[in-house]
């Protein structure tokens, strides 16, 4: 018996080492990137090129990002191109989280005569591909005067099925006691879900809230379509002008990465904590 827990013992070892090897193998091949991104943002171009790659520079070169944000045609548009981005990332976070939780919220707890159906019609939409809808949805937001202004780059993601998707696999297991409770305290439906329901979700607004932020910082194509002047254009397309140019500045494009990268870290490590153990939701609700 000694020596069959010994194997087993020996076995559970060897597994443990071989997934903490894979984890540390899958991290460097994620960081390095990222490593490579913010050294080569500190170097003149002439060292980026160099083979091998100095991972270490003899000097900073802090003028990449001076030029970064001075732009191509030292108009200083990153500023304004970045708070069009936070604006439009922001704006569609909010009312994404707001509006996937309570549709998510209703289509979990609530009993009504063709809430499967609905709830399956909103997940057949994200079988279609946004490029086949591209199109006229671009004709409805020009037709509404929309086109070139933040309506234009907000109103058209609001409404998110996986969001809703989201909040409603994560607020079924919610215990019912407590919304019974809450309801013969008096408490009104709004007040339930603002009050009880919405500071419990706290892991699924989080991870909603950073994958609908991500999505929108990232976006090119559709500010590429609804944008014309320069003052209304978003980080995406400020990018694309360094990559348009024939003779381009690899460390200022760097740099450029950089700093369109500072939000989205900020973002995480700010609500990572939210979405670390979602089992703390449920056992807290029960006890």
């Amino acid at each position: 018996m000694s020596t069959f827990k010994t194997k087993y013992l020996t076995v559970d070892k060897l597994v443990q080492a071989f997934i903490w090897l894979f984890l540390i193998f899958s991290c460097i091949l994620v960081l390095i990137p990222l490593a490579f991104m913010f050294t080569a943002s500190t170097m003149p171009a002439i060292d980026i090129l160099k083979l091998p790659y100095p991972w270490v520079s003899d000097h900073f070169h802090w003028q990449n990002f001076y030029n970064a944000i001075r732009g191509p045609e030292g108009t200083y548009e990153f500023l304004r191109n970045t708070v069009n981005s936070l604006v439009v990332a922001i704006s569609v976070s909010f009312f994404t989280v707001m509006l996937s939780s309570v549709t998510g919220y209703g289509l979990a707890k609530f009993e009504f005569r063709g809430r499967n159906l609905v709830f399956m019609l909103i997940m057949a939409t994200m079988m279609i591909p946004f490029e086949t809808i591209m199109i006229p949805l671009y004709m409805v937001v020009t037709g509404m005067g929309m086109q070139d202004s933040y309506l234009g780059l907000i109103v058209p993601f609001v409404a998110n099925a996986f969001g809703i998707f989201l909040m409603r696999q994560f607020l079924i297991p919610f215990p019912n006691e407590v919304l019974d409770a809450a309801r013969i305290d008096g408490a009104s439906e709004p007040r339930i879900f603002t009050q009880v329901v919405l500071p419990n979700a706290g892991p699924a607004i989080a991870t909603l809230a950073i994958i609908s932020f991500r999505a929108q910082w990232d976006n090119l194509l559709w500010p590429l379509l609804i944008v014309q002047s320069e003052h209304m254009k978003t980080i995406p397309l400020y990018i694309t002008k360094f990559m348009a140019e024939t003779h381009s500045d690899e460390g200022i494009m760097m740099a450029v990465a950089v700093l369109a990268s500072l939000p989205m870290f900020i973002l995480f490590f700010s609500l990572s904590k939210y979405f670390v153990n979602t089992e703390g939701l449920h056992s807290s609700t029960k006890g």
